[in-house]
């Protein structure tokens, strides 16, 4: 009997041991899991955090249980894989039972990505807090839940740092203004905390376009975060605890600090394998996410994937992507060779009343990537002007000004009213290679309560067709 070995039971490593088993029954499926959970939502931790989603095991899409008495599968949680042999095709690990030596016939390493610290000093200190996991995100609950059961979140004369934690109401910090600084932004200032967000760039969501990122920070001023750009954090100070963050500027008292600037590839078991990485630092994989190792797959949060419009490796570490390959590898594994597909960096967020969505390759990204961009940004109606509700979508796309060929784009809009819907138009076009004028063609749905007649994606692509 052949054996397929996972490492990492989350969206890549569970979604080719499941699709691997279903495919070839015969197949023997070992799946290692340093932690206790597996196959969950992480990009459901900020509104469980929140308190919007109530359980953290809603998280779980499936549990141990059922994948190893409904799926078949020997999921073994608690076991940390420290070493993987391909001369003898075997992997250790090490859980409470001792060390386990499992040889396999395939294997995927599916070990994600770890939240990055920054080197600031004092981010050891008690109340500093980061998001890369579902503990995490259980300890990050519990201290919203301390600071509700004391009644007055904004009541002063609170003492350094809640008493090491005891009891907590004061003011937040939060490093970094990407994905999960905006998220968590809106998670703590839900539960009435003061927010103070610091980022160290000219904006807020990087990744998308510059008019997307003045559209999301004017709503978080509006919503009473304090934001602070081009802002350089050099120390989380305090005695036992954190009690302020210090700038360059200024030291902002806080009496807890969420770090979120970023994920880094797990790669070091790895690379203790002799698997080679790209240049981003990732593992290098073909397009069946093969490694340079034989019969040695890399997938998620860990691994690279090619880009659609540049063609080049990159690391974009989301969920679809994680599922979309994992699932890959497991037909493959089971017989029949399948490839990953490429990515478009396909991305949204969720801002309080504000949503976001950006795919493809913008402004600056197409221009270092050898093209000759030209970009324009409109604001239109979400809806037929005179029905009684609506707002307005502002998108951002990006063309190839010799070619025509649609790059990429970001939109932005009040929450619901179709920002990210809509994006979905442009991964198509993306994905495709249409030019600017075929996508001003594209026959979109119309009515009134949905749209207006030229839909503000197709209001973009005329205004920039005119322009070329």
């Amino acid at each position: 009997m052949s054996t397929f070995v996972v490492v990492g039971g989350d969206a890549a490593g569970m979604s080719a041991a499941s699709k691997a088993k279903r495919d070839n029954p015969d197949l023997d499926v070992v799946v290692f899991e340093r932690g206790k959970w597996v196959s969950y939502g992480a990009c459901g931790l900020p509104y469980y955090i929140k308190g919007e989603i109530q359980s953290l095991e809603d998280l779980v899409s499936v549990t141990p249980e059922q994948f190893r008495e409904e799926r078949d599968i020997d999921l073994r949680t608690g076991h940390d894989v420290v070493n993987i042999d391909p001369n003898t095709r075997t992997v250790t690990a090490r859980g409470d039972d001792g060390e386990v030596i499992q040889e396999y016939d395939h294997l995927l390493v599916a070990t994600g990505a770890a939240a990055v610290t920054p080197p600031i000093d004092g981010r050891d200190r008690t109340g500093v807090y980061t998001l890369g996991s579902m503990s995490d995100g259980k300890d990050l609950r519990e201290y919203v839940s301390r600071a509700r059961s004391d009644g007055n979140l904004q009541q002063p004369d609170r003492g350094p740092s809640c008493q090491l934690l005891e009891s907590c109401n004061g003011p937040i910090g939060i490093v970094g203004g990407g994905y999960i600084g905006i998220e968590m932004a809106e998670a703590l200032a839900a539960n009435d905390f003061e927010v103070h967000l610091f980022q160290r760039g000219d904006r807020v969501l990087k990744q998308f376009s510059t008019a997307t990122s003045e559209t999301v920070l004017d709503h978080l001023n509006d919503q009473d975060v304090a934001v602070y750009l081009n802002t350089e954090v050099q120390e989380l100070d305090g005695s036992d605890a954190v009690e302020a963050v210090v700038t360059t500027d200024d030291r902002v008292p806080v009496e807890m600090v969420l770090v979120g600037t970023g994920v880094r590839p797990r790669t070091e078991l790895a690379e203790g394998a002799g698997i080679e990485l790209g240049d981003t630092g990732a593992i290098a994989t073909d397009r069946y996410r093969a490694t340079n190792l034989p019969d040695v797959y890399a997938a998620g949060d860990c691994a690279e994937a090619e880009h659609v419009v540049t063609g080049e490796p990159v690391y974009i570490p989301l969920a679809l992507t994680a599922n979309r390959h994992g699932r890959a590898i497991g037909q493959t594994v089971a017989g029949t060779p399948t490839e990953g597909g490429d990515v478009a960096g396909t991305a949204a967020v969720k801002a309080f009343s504000v949503e976001a969505a950006r795919t493809g390759v913008l402004n600056h990204e197409a221009r270092e990537a050898g093209f000759d961009p030209m970009t324009e940004t409109i604001d239109a109606k979400s809806r037929a002007g005179y029905y009684p509700e609506g707002g307005t979508v502002r998108v951002t796309l990006t063309v190839d000004r010799p070619s025509g060929r649609v790059l990429g784009g970001s939109l932005v809009s009040e929450y619901g009213e179709g920002a990210v819907h809509r994006s979905h138009a442009l991964v198509g076009a993306v994905t495709e290679g249409i030019t600017v004028d075929e996508l001003s063609n594209y026959d979109f749905a119309y009515a009134p309560p949905f749209n207006t007649t030229w839909d503000p994606v197709l209001t973009a692509a005329k205004v920039l067709s005119g322009k070329r």
